[in-house]
Formats: structure tokens, sequence, C-alpha cells
């Protein structure tokens, strides 16, 4: 019930900005986005405050409306009260809540007041609710939004409009909700905004059910672990680090991420906070991490390096202006950088750059998992074979499922994940061919393939058990991959099966007497079309 009346509230915003003609404009999403966070953390709030142990607390807990009892409180006590709340949920004044904005929506300058409200809110939490760039440069949590309405005319009822949509639905029975019912909320409060276009590296977004094959395997279903640090270059939304510290345990973990999309930072943001992750907020950094890798080790020159780092990075595109910035670092670029092809620089294969880079970011005894176009895993040339090789010598691979087609549905392209043990433990690699899995279905009109949980959980626990499954899944060593030339498809390893039937020597002879008639009727109708050809060439001939 509280899932569909969150897509309801999530819906009527939307239809708000269409009214007030932004719908499918570039910045409807940081209105849809940041408005939604401000209502969840309105109700954070509140719900946090009422669970504090004070009579203050309790007081406010047992009035009919606590905004008004929290608002009576002098300046002193309230301060007393926000001692007593947890870092993760940011302080509000009485000023600041939907219930005051709900009270002023009469006052002709209220859009002012609706933007000074988000704004001062950003700036009274920028300590420990925002992100940065790369240059270090704070990104508040909160921005003006009625600025997007260009008829000014028309800003003030804007403002109101949303507020009235806010005010008729509460979050507070969600908070002791986790991951699963926040990871379907984000699907559907961005599903609009997935798209490919935002910009350079931008909003490569990673199906949940890709997301939760990839934490599973690195990760394992009961794992004992503590002070783990999880990474993931190419952050996009955040779906592959939110499925990561689902399973590790979101209480045992640190997120660090970069991506150089403003569009990606936002909506990142926004799930780390739904996830009970704002400790993991200042690691978020927008900025391009192939030419300015943020996250370094305590020298402050080599990378930092993580026990998990996950990614699914941009297949191809046009890095031509940083290419030669990149090559110039052969360190972090063992294996080269794409060159720039004279007609096509939008098919530079950027993937392999980051390829590299999510290898140099594990430790010793790290793990990780990267989502490439499939052609890679047979590439017999370039940059893609030169990883292929250090990847097979060093033993840093331990394993590729190969997806269904259009199960990403932002990419056409066939896609396949690659795993990577640093520490280098195995004795085989697992390769799994689940191209034939999955269903499709249709979403807002749009064919789409999808994979099921019981099909989930059959790639997880073949590819952990290491079995081999006819013309699903082979184990091999390193030495068989080598003889066939590096090759990481599973199809490649399957044995050939020919089917025997028995027939008698009459049904033999019958069989091959069919078969010599169909040839020679083959081969006459071969030669009368041969003489037809050359009859007409003749005719033409004749006429010239």
């Amino acid at each position: 019930m509280i899932k569909q009346q969150t897509y309801k509230l999530i819906d009527d915003l939307k239809a708000t900005c269409q009214t007030y003609g932004m719908g499918n404009d570039g910045n409807e999403y940081k209105i849809i986005t940041q408005v939604f966070l401000y209502k969840f953390l309105n109700d954070k709030f509140g719900y946090e405050l009422k669970r504090i142990k004070s009579p203050l607390a309790e007081k406010i807990s047992k009035a009919e409306k606590w905004e008004n009892a929290y608002a009576e409180l002098s300046e002193k006590e309230r301060m007393m009260l926000l001692l007593g709340m947890s870092p993760d949920v940011p302080k509000l004044r009485p000023e600041h809540l939907i219930a005051n904005l709900w009270n002023q929506q009469a006052k002709g300058d209220f859009d002012l007041i609706f933007d000074a409200t988000m704004t001062d809110i950003a700036e009274k939490n920028i300590d420990i609710f925002s992100t940065q760039t790369s240059a270090n440069t704070k990104i508040p949590l909160f921005e003006s939004l009625t600025n997007f309405v260009t008829d000014t005319a028309q800003r003030a009822p804007f403002a109101r409009a949303l507020v009235d949509r806010l005010a008729k639905f509460s979050f507070e029975e969600v908070f002791s909700q986790r991951y699963d019912f926040f990871s379907a909320i984000f699907e559907y409060l961005i599903k609009d905004y997935n798209t490919a276009g935002g910009g350079k590296y931008a909003e490569y977004y990673t199906p949940h059910a890709i997301a939760t094959i990839m934490a599973r395997l690195l990760v394992g279903d009961k794992p004992d672990l503590h002070n783990i640090e999880c990474y993931d270059p190419s952050a996009g939304t955040g779906t592959l680090l939110m499925a990561l510290a689902h399973q590790i345990g979101d209480d045992r973990c640190t997120i660090f991420s970069q991506d150089i999309s403003q569009r990606s930072n936002k909506m990142l943001k926004l799930n780390l906070i739904l996830n009970n992750l704002v400790a993991s907020l200042d690691n978020a950094i927008q900025g391009d991490t192939l030419v300015s890798p943020y996250h370094k080790s305590n020298d402050g020159q080599s990378l930092k390096t993580f026990d998990f780092v996950v990614s699914n990075p941009p297949f191809k595109m046009d890095f031509s202006d940083t290419r030669e910035e990149i090559a110039s670092m052969p360190v972090r670029f063992w294996a080269g950088v794409p060159t720039i092809p004279p007609k096509k620089k939008e098919s530079m294969a950027i993937y392999t750059c980051f390829i590299q880079h999510v290898i140099n970011s594990l430790k010793k005894t790290g793990k990780g998992a990267i989502v490439i176009p499939t052609g890679f895993i047979t590439a017999k040339s370039g940059v893609e074979q030169k990883i292929l090789k250090k990847i097979v010598d060093d033993h840093i691979v331990y394993g590729c499922v190969s997806m269904p087609s259009n199960v990403f549905a932002n990419t056409g392209t066939n896609v396949s994940v690659l795993f990577f043990d640093k520490s280098a433990k195995t004795d085989k690699v697992i390769l799994v061919d689940a191209s034939k899995l999955g269903e499709d279905y249709k979403e807002d009109n749009l064919q789409k393939h999808r994979l099921l949980p019981e099909e989930i959980d059959l790639i997880v626990n073949t590819f952990r058990d290491k079995k081999s499954v006819d013309d699903f899944s082979v184990a091999v060593t390193y030495d068989e991959i080598i003889e066939k030339g590096y090759s990481l498809s599973a199809g490649q390893y399957f044995d050939i099966k020919i089917d025997y039937v028995d027939i008698t020597e009459e049904e033999f002879n019958r069989r091959m007497s069919d078969y010599k008639q169909t040839l020679s009727e083959q081969f006459a109708e071969s030669h009368r079309l041969e003489e037809e050809i050359m009859r007409q060439l003749s005719l033409l001939k004749f006429e010239k």
C-alpha cells in the first residue's frame, strides 16, 4: 500500500511539472528528485525527533501536530533536542518544515519563500549533507527550483502546487523499510530521466537484477565483513554501490564513488540518503575519473585501493579531448588507450580504460566486477587483447557471465560481466552463458527483457559451485583459456554434440537416392539460369 502511495506522490509531482510547462524539460529531474528528497527528510526529521529519549521529545510525539509543538520550544530547548539526534538526519528549524510553508501559501512571494527554505536547509547542513567535485567545490543538498519556470507570474502558483502535493502524504511508516523497498522507489523515481543523453559518461544505469547478481557473487549471501570500503569509478545513479552495500550491510561499509555527470551526482546523493548511507556523501565525487581520479592513498599520489570495486562504464564515446592526457599515464593505463578513429570519434572504446582503472583500484585481496560489451571477451587485437592477456596470465579474472540481449534498457549491445580477484587464488575460471535466460515484457509501451528471480539464483549458484552445465556453463583452467586464444566465451568450450539415429540399409539407400535426385535438379536449374544470363547479356551487347 505505502509503495503505491509513494509511486502516486512521484506521479503527482511529475504531473505538476507538466502543468507548469516542464514535462520532459531538461531541469525536471532536479525538481522531482530534490522536492522528493525534501519531503523524505522533513518526515525523517519528525520521525527521529519523536524517538529521542527526552521529556521534550515525548511532548512532541504526543502532540496532535508535532510541527507546532516543535515550533513552540525555546531556542535552547530545540538545541538540546538536536544534540540528541543522529548525524544522519539534517537539522531543521521550524521555518524549514513543510507545515510552515503550508501556512504561508497565501503570500504573494511564496516562490521566494519556498526557494529560500530549500537553500537555507542546504546551507545549514552543508558539512554533512553535500557532495563535492574533484576540485573540492561543495555541491549543496538543495538549490533554488522555481526559477526553472520561465513565466515569473507562474512561479508562486508552482511552488504552492508542489507544497500541496507534499502535505497530503507521509513517509513515516516507511522508515523501518530497507534496501528492497527503496531500490524499487528509486528506480520508479528516476525512470524518466534514466537515459544516456545527460552528458559525458552519464546515466549508465544498471538493472536491479544485474546489480544483485554482481553483489551476491562478489560478497556472498552471509558475509562476516566489517569496515569494508567499496568503490565505483563510473557510479552513475549508484545502483551497483547500493546493491553492494546492502549485501555487505550498510553499517559495515563505506562507499566511495566518482562520476563526471552532474545529473548522476544529484541522483546518487538521493540514493545514498534513501539507503541510510549519509556518512558516504562526502565520498561521492563529481569529476572525470580517468583524467583526475579523486580518491588517493595516504601519499596523495597513488590511487586508493578498495575491498570491492564495481563499474558499469560507458562502452564507447568520443574522449579525444582528453585522450592524450590519459595516454600520458602509462602506469595507470598499462594496456594502452584506444586511438582516435579518423571518421567515428564516438566509437572510441572508453570502457577499456575503466577496466584498467578498476583493476588498479583493487587491494591485493580485493574483488571487482565490471560490465563490458560481450565482444571484448573474444578480442584478438588492440588494447582489448592486451587486457585479456593480462587478466588471464596473472590469474586476475575468475569468472564471466554473458547476459541476455536487451537486458540493459539503454544499450542494444550484448553485455557480459567480468569478475576479478586480485589475490589470484582460484585455479579455474567459471564461464556462464546466460544469454538464453529471461523473459520479454512491456513497460510504457516499450519492449524490455528481464531475468526472473529463479534465473538469478541459477546464475549465482552455478557460478559459486563452478558447475559445468550443458550449453550453460563451464569451468576451465587458465591454460585452457590460453589454448583458446584467451577467449572468455563459454560457448567456445562447450562440447559439440552429434545426434545418432539408427536406420535400416533400405532407408539409408532411399535417403541417398533422394539426395542425388535433389542435387541433380539443383545443378540442372543452375545451368539453366547460367544460360539465361548469358543470353540476356548477348542481347544487351547486340542492342548496343
